[in-house]
């Protein structure tokens, strides 16, 4: 079997973009950043993302049943590494909407999606999830945030 190691620095050639991916819980609001995430289907509009079995955000969005996605753009890299620190006051300092589902919104994401868990199923160190999406819209026309080689870059067109 591959090595971790490798298996991480070979995967992290793979250019992604980042989202934020927010709940609003028993707890108050909740998110975390990540870069597994895909579209499954566009019927029904379904999307897909892994969460780690080492999260301590996850399991509180995964108990709501429903989440928020916003796609993040290339003046959110400080926003996504907030977002990605374990502890830290994530919702603090800026503007927040809402979606119609509740869930909290960056307001100048490029994009959002309220989405509502379909099915979860483990795999590996993870869970994979699927959602259908049943609300969204474009939000702003900004460059995306991409990550590669385990850093932000910029695209340059």
């Amino acid at each position: 079997m591959l090595e971790q190691r490798s298996f991480r620095d070979i995967l992290g050639r793979f250019t992604t973009g980042v989202v934020l991916v927010t709940a609003q819980t028993k707890e108050g609001p909740a998110g975390m950043a990540v870069n597994s995430f895909t579209s499954v289907s566009l019927e029904p509009p379904l999307v897909a993302l892994c969460a780690a079995h080492t999260s301590t955000t996850w399991p509180a969005i995964r108990e709501t049943g429903g989440f928020a996605v916003t796609i993040l753009g290339d003046q959110h890299a400080d926003l996504c590494r907030l977002f990605a620190t374990h502890g830290a006051e994530r919702f603090a300092g800026r503007q927040w909407g809402l979606t119609s589902a509740g869930h909290p919104l960056p307001a100048d994401g490029l994009g959002w999606l309220d989405c509502r868990i379909t099915d979860i199923h483990p795999a590996g160190d993870h869970e994979l999830v699927v959602a259908e999406t049943v609300a969204g819209a474009l939000t702003d026309s900004a460059g995306p945030l991409v990550f590669h080689a385990g850093r932000f870059r910029e695209l340059i067109g």
